[in-house]
Parts: C-alpha cells; sequence; structure tokens
C-alpha cells in the first residue's frame, strides 16, 4: 500500500506540474496572454453586466431613444431608449453559450464519425464520402438552409451550427486515427485481447486530445460568429432576444444619426473573435512538438 501511495504521489505531481509548465508557456506569449484576457473580460460581462446593471434589456423608453454614450448610459441607447451596454451583456451571454453548446454538439458528432471512418476500414469509404459531401456546401448557406427548415430558435441554432462544424473535426480526428491505429502499442493491445472499444478509448481518442482542443477553439469563433450572421440576416434566434447580430441589424437604419448602436456590438464580435484565434493559435503551437520549441 505504501509503495503505491508513493507511486501515485509523484505521478500526481508530474502531472500538476506539467499543467503549470503549460499554463506558464502559454501566458508567456503575449498575444495569448491578451486573448485570454479579452475572453476573461466578455465572459464578466456576459455573466455579471446584467445582474449589476440598473436597466432592463427590453424595458422601452421613448424619452431616452438614440442617446449618446453618457454617464447615465455609458454606451448610449437604442431607437427604442434601451440601455445598449446591458443589451450587449445580454447578448454575449447568448453568444458564449451558443459557441459553447456548437462546440460540444459539433464534438459529439465530428469525433464519432471521425473515429469510426479510421479505425474501421469498411465504414471509412462511405462516411468519408460523407463528410466530404457536407464539406462541399459553404458553412453559412448550409447554416441558413438547416435553420430555416427546422425553424428560428437558440436550440436550433446550436443543432445547424454543430452539424455544419462537425465535418472540420472529423477529417481531423479520421486522418489521425488511420495513423494512430497501425502503431505499435495499438498493434500489441489488440494481439492482447483488449477490446476494440477499449482501444478507441484508451489509446487512440487520448491521443487525439491535443487537435480536438485546438480545432474547438477555432470552431468556437466560427460558430460566434455564424450565430451572429444568421441572425443578422433574421434567420436566427428570434427577433425579440438580444444578440449582437440583431443589434447590429437594427442599427443599420441609424447608423449616420446613432453609430454607437452598431459600432459596440461590432466590436464585440471582433474582439471575441480575435481573442479565441490567439488562443486557438497559441494551443495548437504549443501542442504540436514541431512548434513548440517557437515558445
Amino acid at each position: 500500500m505504501t509503495a503505491v501511495a508513493s507511486a501515485t504521489l509523484p505521478a500526481a505531481a508530474a502531472e500538476k506540474s506539467g499543467g503549470n509548465t503549460m499554463l506558464r508557456a502559454l501566458l508567456a506569449r503575449k498575444a495569448v496572454a491578451a486573448g485570454l484576457v479579452v475572453l476573461l473580460l466578455i465572459l464578466l460581462l456576459a455573466v455579471f453586466g446584467p445582474l449589476l446593471s440598473p436597466w432592463s434589456p427590453s424595458k422601452l423608453s421613448l424619452v431616452s431613444r438614440l442617446k449618446p454614450p453618457s454617464a447615465a448610459h455609458l454606451l448610449g441607447t437604442d431607437d427604442f431608449g434601451r440601455d445598449i451596454l446591458t443589451r450587449l451583456a445580454v447578448a454575449g451571454r447568448l453568444s458564449l453559450t451558443v459557441g459553447f453548446a456548437v462546440v460540444v454538439v459539433s464534438a459529439l458528432l465530428g469525433v464519432t464519425l471521425g473515429l469510426l471512418a479510421g479505425f474501421f476500414r469498411r465504414l471509412d469509404a462511405p462516411l468519408a464520402r460523407l463528410i466530404d459531401a457536407m464539406m462541399a456546401f459553404p458553412d453559412i448557406l448550409l447554416a441558413i438552409s438547416l435553420v430555416a427548415a427546422l425553424g428560428p430558435s437558440v436550440v436550433n441554432v446550436v443543432a445547424a451550427l454543430g452539424i455544419v462544424y462537425a465535418p472540420r473535426l472529423a477529417r481531423i480526428v479520421r486522418a489521425s486515427t488511420l495513423v494512430i491505429r497501425e502503431l505499435p502499442y495499438v498493434e500489441a493491445a489488440r494481439a492482447l485481447g483488449v477490446s476494440t472499444p477499449r482501444i478507441i478509448l484508451r489509446h487512440v481518442l487520448r491521443n487525439l486530445l491535443s487537435p480536438i482542443m485546438v480545432q474547438s477553439t477555432f470552431i468556437f469563433a466560427s460558430a460566434m460568429l455564424a450565430e451572429a450572421g444568421l441572425s443578422f440576416l433574421g434567420v436566427g434566434v428570434s427577433p425579440s432576444v438580444p444578440t449582437w447580430g440583431t443589434m447590429i441589424a437594427q442599427g443599420r437604419q441609424y447608423l449616420d444619426q446613432a453609430p454607437w448602436i452598431m459600432f459596440f456590438p461590432g466590436l464585440s464580435i471582433v474582439l471575441a473573435v480575435l481573442a479565441l484565434q490567439l488562443v486557438g493559435d497559441g494551443l495548437r503551437d504549443l501542442l504540436d512538438p514541431r512548434l513548440a520549441r517557437d515558445l
């Protein structure tokens, strides 16, 4: 018992030290650190902004309509007198939720398809053709088609975008699985009689976590951008729900008179997507042995 405990403690300490080293290496890059700070600020605004704001995101006040940024309304008001900062925070909460949910859905679909196509030779050809066929359609057009068929709602937007971005992960997982399944330790596990599900989970999937993690950050950014695009076009969530896309769409006709209605939601989208791209690039450089030496 003592020997087991003494062997477990150094392993746990090494794992913790490795995690700290990875975090320090990631934060050592100024661009990645800036991206993480921006994401943290957006997350804090989305979580606590509506709770701390004295204004309601949906209450109309025609007396206060189209007010420029001031002490009372830090980012101004829209054409219905609603506080832009409060609606920006509520919209940010929805965008982050949609982005995270799309990552989960696309990961479940994409990783499953990629593992099946890469590990089982009989399934490779039909699943690979299915993945290629899905990627043949432009992302936004396929998303518009799916949302139009399912109907405008948050759940349907998440489902549509999850289907749209699943092939990205599926192709990466399939390509890596084709290589991993031929490696000696997988062949040894087969020779020892290890079950196929156990081989896939313990020996294949565990070695795919790095590329899945990196690609998920890019999907997160793309999903937030696509959700804003769908809302801007009027085929996303309900127009009554504040989103960055609907805020930009509603502010188009007041661009000359009240440009802040469009500017601040647009700036939020740019900052969120750019921050996620920076974090994704940092993770890719850190987790890729060929690029890790550049950190």
